[in-house]
């Protein structure tokens, strides 16, 4: 599983990159950057592909 840590950048398995915003023992609020705005939502932990920082 992926080290996430607040406020790291994400690159979601579907290929959508994310901020996170909060942090939950099985899933995380993120904010999805889709074309300059943001839509949040909730993505399971296993939906992380990998931190980029």
């Amino acid at each position: 599983m992926v080290n996430v840590k607040l406020y790291d950048n994400v690159l979601l398995k579907d290929g959508r990159k994310a901020s996170v915003v909060e942090i939950f023992d099985d899933s995380y609020i993120v904010d999805i950057d889709v074309g300059g705005d943001y839509s949040t939502q909730s993505v399971g932990k296993s939906d992380v592909a990998k931190v980029i920082n």
